[in-house]
């Protein structure tokens, strides 16, 4: 495995508002999907796998440069969260109204806050999370296969398919 920067990924877990299923609609997973492309063109992350259902979305990273985790994480939630909330808007959604917040900041909100994040050591953790974020639209039943789910890095490291330019194989 390269090492970039920092000297170990990151597991992610970034869940939606109560876990409301705000990403159902696939623009939304691509507002998410382009983000990683524009962190990665700007050499703020490496990302080696993903998988995006429809209420939370899971992330293999690592954090490049002089970029800290908390700083490209934060920003990365902000914008793709506000991007979010726009086309909600623009389409008058009923699902705006449940993403709703008594917040003085903020009169919505798209994802929970403090989302979960774990460094990976091994390569023998990163390969289980890998296969458990494969895993999961096939336990969710929206697939046969992992890689038969199109938001998902399955088909990058089980069938040799690059479908995402962003995205690094986990051995180099």
């Amino acid at each position: 495995m390269e090492v970039y920067a920092k000297q170990h990924p990151d597991f992610i877990t970034t869940t939606c508002l109560e876990w409301k299923p705000v990403l159902h609609d696939d623009r939304f997973k691509d507002i998410i999907t382009e983000s990683l492309r524009f962190l990665s063109n700007e050499n703020r992350i490496v990302v080696y796998g993903f998988v995006i259902m429809n209420n939370h979305f899971h992330l293999i990273w690592q954090i490049r440069g002089d970029h800290t985790r908390d700083g490209v994480q934060r920003d990365f939630l902000k914008y793709t969260g506000q991007q979010i909330l726009k086309h909600l808007r623009n389409g008058s959604s009923p699902l705006l109204q449940a993403l709703l917040v008594n917040a003085k900041d903020r009169k919505h909100q798209v994802w929970e806050r403090n989302s979960l994040s774990v460094p990976l050591w091994t390569s023998n953790v990163i390969w289980q999370k890998l296969n458990y974020i494969h895993n999961n639209p096939v336990r969710a039943g929206l697939c046969e296969n992992p890689w038969d789910y199109k938001y998902s890095s399955a088909r990058f490291y089980l069938k040799h398919e690059k479908d995402w330019d962003f995205l690094v194989h986990i051995d180099g």
